[in-house]
Parts: structure tokens; sequence; C-alpha cells
């Protein structure tokens, strides 16, 4: 339990960030399935439609560093060579 007021107000920020947080990977996770998604199957002009989308959300979520930005960087990397074949 937090005792000094300075304490008790980081608690609280903690709270929130951790929340906006898990928004945030929750956001980038969900790019990365659909992306998979879209790649397994055989249509790749949506893969290609999404992949502008795709890239956004992996560098907005980086930027804010919830992810790593060389671990956004490699994802998109690992994408774009799979779109290309």
């Amino acid at each position: 339990m937090p005792n000094t007021k300075s304490a008790i107000r980081r608690v609280k920020r903690v709270k929130k960030q951790t929340s906006v947080n898990r928004i945030r990977k929750s956001k980038y996770r969900s790019a990365i399935k659909e992306m998979e998604e879209l790649l397994k199957s055989s249509d790749k002009s949506k893969a290609k439609k999404f992949f502008s989308k795709f890239q956004s959300v992996l560098m907005q979520v980086a930027k804010t560093g919830t992810i790593d930005k060389r671990t956004a960087a490699r994802k998109i990397s690992k994408i774009s060579k799979k779109l290309s074949k």
C-alpha cells in the first residue's frame, strides 16, 4: 500500500497506463492475426490492401513503446517478404 502522495498518484497512473498498453497490444495482435488470415487465404490482393493499415498499426504501437520498434520492423519485413512471393 503506497504511503506518500506521490506514490498514490503513481499507482493511479500505472493502472491507467497498463490498461492503455493492454488496448494497444490487443490492436497489435489482432492486426497480425488478420494479416496471417489474409495470407493463408488465396486472395493476396486483400492482403496487399490491408498491408498499409497493418504497417501503420504496428508502427503506432511501437512509437509509444508498447512493443519495441525493431520487433515491429521485423514483423513488417517478414509479412512484406510473404506478400512479394
